[in-house]
């Protein structure tokens, strides 16, 4: 999975295994719903299952609604639905019964990975009218469902206010940067049955980022041609000398940019980059966004 292709359904899946693996994403997903009461979920691209079914902190009318057919489809579309719409940012949509699901996308350069959803709620207090509508269409569609028990879970959906769930979804959407960044660690970091000669190498790179480093210097310091560790690092790592080189500096970068005193070109010229022309052209191309603005949406997020 490379920074400028397309990410394949295995390449997401795998990556969305890994993450859910990671302590960052279980901690976060206990205290997201400790602290909201919200449901939240990590799921790969284009697997249209019920995201949030099964969660601790499941809507109960969600989970009835689940157990029909027809229900269990009319939710299943809107689950694609939002994902063609939140490819690129946070998308909310209202299903049948006017509860709100969101999906915020995770990105890693041009790659779409995985979204965070989050979700099945009311903007407003639930009302009479409202469930007989959403009765109807059920009866409508024939489904068989215990109407008494439906509206005691209608009337027990969780109500938040718009302002409130706008702050929920830039929680989700810092979040997101985050695992952005430890996806591209895992690629940087990926571990395969390599040679000790290539993890010689990776040590020596990431000891040496911050210097102007060659693939000749590399190459000698394990002791082999250029020539042939070229070949022998891109099959080993899948990236190139330069490409792996950019990854391992734009997350120093990333991790620098955390301090929300320190400059960009300071933490550029920190990495290892020689020139700002050239950093900012790198950095766009795996990041997906300029390092400027990788840093306004960081800082701003967590300043609102």
């Amino acid at each position: 999975m490379e920074a400028t292709g397309a990410t394949s359904i295995t390449d997401s899946r795998a990556m969305v295994e890994q993450l859910r693996q990671s302590r960052i994403f279980r901690d976060y997903e206990q205290a997201f719903r400790e602290t909201t009461g919200l449901p939240i979920a990590l799921r790969p691209l284009e697997v249209f299952n019920l995201p949030l079914h099964g969660d601790p902190k499941e809507n109960p009318f969600c989970a009835l609604m689940a157990g029909t057919n027809q229900t269990c489809a009319a939710c299943l579309q809107m689950q694609k639905k939002v994902e063609e719409e939140a490819k690129m940012e946070p998308k909310t949509l209202k299903c049948f019964a006017g509860l709100c699901d969101s999906a915020v996308p995770v990105r890693v350069g041009e790659n779409l990975v995985a979204f965070l959803q989050t979700g099945q709620i009311l903007l407003h207090q639930p009302n009479e009218s409202e469930f007989k509508r959403t009765t109807r269409q059920l009866l409508k569609w024939g489904t068989e469902v215990d109407l008494k028990r439906l509206e005691e879970a209608y009337f027990q959906t969780r109500v938040v206010t718009k302002k409130q769930y706008e702050s929920i979804l830039r929680l989700l959407t810092i979040f997101a940067q985050h695992l952005s960044s430890l996806s591209n660690q895992l690629l940087v970091r990926q571990e395969t049955a390599e040679s000790p000669v290539i993890s010689r190498a990776r040590n020596y790179i990431n000891t040496h980022q911050h210097e102007d480093l060659s693939l000749a210097q590399v190459a000698q310091a394990v002791n082999m041609s250029a020539f042939y560790f070229c070949k022998t690092f891109k099959k080993a790592t899948g990236m190139t000398f330069t490409d792996y080189l950019a990854r391992v500096r734009v997350e120093k970068v990333k991790n620098l940019l955390l301090n929300p005193h320190k400059r960009v070109s300071e933490a550029a010229y920190e990495a290892g980059f020689q020139s700002l022309s050239q950093f900012n052209r790198v950095f766009r191309k795996i990041a997906g966004e300029s390092p400027s603005r990788y840093r306004e949406r960081l800082h701003g997020a967590e300043k609102n």
